[in-house]
C-alpha cells in the first residue's frame, strides 16, 4: 500500500471501528468522497489479544491469526452492512483490514498526499483526556490532510441517558 501513484484515484481513508464516532466519522467521509469524486477506503485496524508486544514475547499459529484476521473482516463487513445496507454507500469503495494500532494502521493507509484521512475526534469534556489517541497520532503522523470529525451530539445524549440508567436516576420524558 506504500509508494505514490500519480494515476491512482483520490482515495478517502476512514478509521472504523463500530463506535459511534467512527460511524459519524465514515458518514462524513462518504459524503466527502461523493464530493470529490473519490473511492472510499474504511479501514478497521486490528490487533491480537494483548497487543503486538505479547505477539512477539510467544508468537502464535497461523490458524490463530487466520481466524482474528477473518473477525476483523467480519466486524467491518457488519458494520458496513448496518450503515450502508445493502445498497452500498453510493460511491466506489475498498474496505480494508490492517494489523496493528489504529493510529498507525490509518497513517500507512493514507499514505498518499493527496489522499484525505478521516478520523473520530474522541469525547468531549473530562473522558477527552483519556480517549483520542487515534486522532492526535494522525494528526502528527499523517502525510495528507487529515480531517478530525467531532462526536454527534446524539453520543453525548445517549451517554446522559445510559449514566442516568446507571444510577437508577428518573429521566424527564417531556422533551423526547
Amino acid at each position: 500500500m506504500s509508494g505514490y501513484d500519480a494515476s491512482a484515484t483520490a482515495r478517502v481513508v476512514v478509521g472504523v471501528s463500530g463506535s459511534l464516532g467512527s460511524v459519524t466519522a465514515l458518514l462524513r467521509a462518504t459524503a466527502l468522497a461523493r464530493h470529490l469524486g473519490a473511492e472510499l477506503w474504511p479501514v478497521l485496524a486490528w490487533e491480537p489479544p494483548g497487543g503486538d508486544p505479547a505477539g512477539r514475547r510467544s508468537p502464535v499459529t497461523g490458524p490463530l491469526v487466520e481466524e482474528w484476521q477473518r473477525l476483523a473482516r467480519q466486524r467491518l463487513a457488519f458494520v458496513l452492512g448496518e450503515i450502508f445496507g445493502a445498497g452500498g454507500p453510493g460511491v466506489p469503495m475498498r474496505a480494508v483490514i490492517v494489523r496493528g494500532p489504529p493510529g498507525r494502521a490509518l497513517v500507512a493507509t493514507a499514505d498518499r498526499e493527496d489522499d484525505l484521512l478521516v478520523v473520530g475526534a474522541g469525547r468531549r469534556g473530562l473522558q477527552r483526556a483519556f480517549s483520542g489517541r487515534v486522532s492526535r497520532h494522525c494528526l502528527a503522523h499523517a502525510v495528507c490532510p487529515v480531517l478530525a470529525v467531532p462526536p454527534s451530539p446524539l453520543e453525548s445524549e445517549l451517554l446522559a441517558v445510559h449514566r442516568r440508567n446507571a444510577w437508577h436516576l428518573r429521566m424527564d420524558t417531556r422533551g423526547l
